[in-house]
């Protein structure tokens, strides 16, 4: 049984995903090509393992969209990702070792909950340690995706920071500043909704300010001036539609977040 990843409560309703789409992401990921290495689209090939706050309004997808609207390098995506799940439960459940070792993915991305306690500050650490030498192994870069506490425990802000930054650094690899960004956004803007009714989950706005500092981070590009309006892979649904005022000034927040030229 998946323990609480960080201090993330347990999500039982349709967030489970793992395994059931493992197979299909890594194909769209990565169609149009089979073997391993370089892909000879010039695509950065991402894979995000992680839980509820990866799924969540389709936080990959949202990156590949941005990717595809930016008309710079594009970003193939692909996910293991689980309700509840920490990186420990991902380790010992094996369909993320699966998809890392199934092809040479250029960066991937792992989250769990909060994990500001210092028991699971450890387990942060010591599990994106254990990933990064598969990761590298495999032919990628090992990242962290910066989460953010629930409303509730907003005190506790500056240690899930630290916590991500403590990981990243642990591993050598990238922080994606997603936390950050929520913060920054809220110094110049305290009333922006980023939370979901649940008062932990992202909302919709929420996702969108995450994908752009996962975006902008991962290609170290601007993310000013980026579409408010962001389609899945054909058009066939709206990923978020955000007004074009709020927009900006969460594309200067994540901006701020990563440092952007």
């Amino acid at each position: 049984m998946a323990r609480t990843a960080g201090e993330e409560p347990e999500i039982v309703h349709w967030l489970l995903r793992g395994a059931a789409i493992t197979a299909a992401a890594l194909t769209l990921s990565c169609s149009g090509g089979t073997t391993s290495g370089p892909d000879p689209s010039g695509s950065l090939r991402v894979l995000f393992i992680g839980n509820s706050l990866t799924q969540f309004n389709d936080l990959p997808e949202m990156v590949r969209a941005l990717s595809d609207s930016a008309g710079g390098q594009p970003i193939r995506v692909g996910e293991v990702t689980f309700g509840g799940f920490s990186l420990q439960d991902h380790w010992n459940k094996g369909d993320a070792l699966e998809a890392i070792d199934s092809r040479r993915w250029d960066v991937v991305v792992m989250q769990q909950g909060p994990s500001s306690l210092d028991d699971s500050r450890a387990e942060l650490i010591d599990w994106a340690g254990r990933f990064a030498t598969r990761i590298r192994a495999a032919g990628g870069q090992p990242a962290l995706y910066q989460v953010w506490p629930m409303d509730y425990r907003l005190d506790v802000f500056d240690r899930v920071l630290e916590s991500y930054r403590l990981a990243a650094e642990g591993v050598q690899g990238e922080l994606l500043p997603a936390g950050a960004a929520w913060a920054a956004a809220w110094e110049s803007n305290p009333g922006l909704p980023l939370y979901g009714p649940d008062g932990f989950h992202p909302s919709a706005m929420g996702s969108y300010l995450a994908a752009l500092a996962i975006y902008g981070e991962l290609l170290d590009v601007s993310t000013v001036g980026l579409p408010s309006r962001l389609a899945a892979v054909g058009g066939s649904s709206v990923l978020v539609n955000i007004p074009p005022a709020q927009a900006a000034a969460l594309q200067a927040a994540a901006d701020e977040a990563t440092g952007a030229p």
